[in-house]
């Protein structure tokens, strides 16, 4: 039976996480827009999973309404997450082959 090339699997390694760290570099560039209500929430979050904004229509400011606005920040926000990790996960797997690394590691 014939034995792996331990140094070619270690420099495909090496290679591998030298991609992964580019990637997860290029994600500090990477932006996910996530709007609700209409488009009376909007949310811009960085690949890395970072709120770099939040916009809110005055329209949607209604003193007795307050609850409503406030479930649609959190909503926004939540789909901004799903969005930049939906884009995490698919430039990891570029990397990776799909490999499908254990511990959550893409």
């Amino acid at each position: 039976m014939k034995q792996p090339n331990m140094q070619a699997m270690l420099k495909q390694a090496q290679r591998m996480q030298a991609e992964m760290a580019r990637a997860q570099e290029e994600l500090k560039d990477e932006r996910v827009e996530a709007s609700v209500g209409g488009g009376a929430v909007k949310v811009v979050m960085t690949g890395e999973m970072t709120v770099e904004s939040v916009a809110i229509d005055p329209a949607a400011v209604d003193p007795d309404e307050v609850a409503l606005l406030e479930d649609m920040i959190a909503a926004a926000m939540n789909e901004g997450i799903r969005q930049a990790q939906e884009l995490a996960a698919r430039k990891m797997q570029a990397v990776t082959g799909g490999m499908g690394l254990p511990g959550g590691l893409f």
